[in-house]
């Protein structure tokens, strides 16, 4: 059963509902009162642009209904967190500290996209590599490989083999194409490292782990389900220093930001000499 007060609150939202669709009467009646939360009120006008122009009075309705329940959970948890707040907490400095951060860091990306150069050299990632590679120990086993994982019977076996045992030139490219319409799976970039586990995610539970990998150099088996081809390419064990291609990207980044961060110093720099210079900085 409907109490007596959902019903007011429904009625009051179909008024609502035809104030908004009639505009004349919009200006007659004035702004219509929504919820009021203690001393805080919600009107009409608060959800101007919120009702599409298609919508049916009945989308409107739902809409009014959706925001206000909204709106009245979050005034009320406003409520509460404002009647707890420390005695010593300076609202109104946190408020200009944010204020300055936002406007900070919005000019700082302005300059980052107008200034800095996303070119990354080749020269420049080496250069990083070699001055930080002893901070990249392997925590476990990586390798370059080829690797397919097909449906049994194999499509083609024939075919398959020999683009296998010589992928190389044109033959790298036929695998490719062959993979790309039958295998279910299949890795043919060899400067790529993958994880030992995950290309062994793949394959029947035990086939490569990061154990048994160093004597897993070449196989072919079956599931019954799924063949499997693999060939490994390179082995990199735990403890080893990652190959400069494995942390390519972490490397690319760190010398992304380390440029932003002298570009950001320099700038500050330079407006600090200017200022000087127009005696618009003066040190007591």
């Amino acid at each position: 059963m409907i109490g007596k007060r959902s019903l007011n609150i429904l009625t009051f939202l179909l008024l609502a509902i035809a104030f908004v669709a009639c505009e004349s009467d919009d200006k007659l009646q004035g702004d219509r009162l929504l919820a009021r939360v203690f001393n805080r009120e919600l009107h009409l006008s608060e959800l101007e642009n919120m009702f599409p122009e298609q919508a049916t009075k009945g989308d409107s309705v739902l809409i009014i209904q959706a925001y206000v329940n909204r709106w009245i959970r979050e005034e009320l948890l406003m409520y509460e967190a404002e009647k707890n707040l420390p005695p010593d907490l300076n609202i109104d400095q946190l408020v200009r500290d944010y204020r300055r951060s936002l406007i900070r860091n919005n000019y700082e990306q302005v300059l980052v996209e107008q200034l800095l150069d996303s070119t990354v050299t080749k020269t420049e990632l080496q250069a990083f590599y070699e001055k930080n590679k002893e901070q990249y120990e392997l925590e476990t086993p990586i390798i370059r490989c080829f690797f397919i994982k097909i449906a049994a019977p194999v499509p083609k076996p024939d075919s398959l083999l020999g683009y296998w045992n010589k992928p190389r030139g044109s033959n790298l490219g036929k695998l490719e194409a062959y993979c790309q319409k039958y295998a279910t799976a299949h890795v043919l970039v060899d400067s790529i490292w993958h994880k030992v586990d995950v290309i062994g995610s793949v394959m029947p539970k035990g086939t490569i782990t990061a154990d048994n990998i160093a004597s897993k150099r070449e196989f072919r088996q079956t599931d019954g389900e799924f063949v499997y081809y693999f060939r490994l390419l390179e082995l990199k064990n735990r403890k080893e220093i990652a190959p400069l291609g494995y942390i390519e990207q972490q490397a690319r980044t760190f010398v992304l930001h380390k440029r932003k961060l002298d570009l950001l110093q320099r700038k500050r720099e330079d407006l600090y000499e200017i200022a000087l210079k127009k005696r618009n900085v003066e040190i007591y």
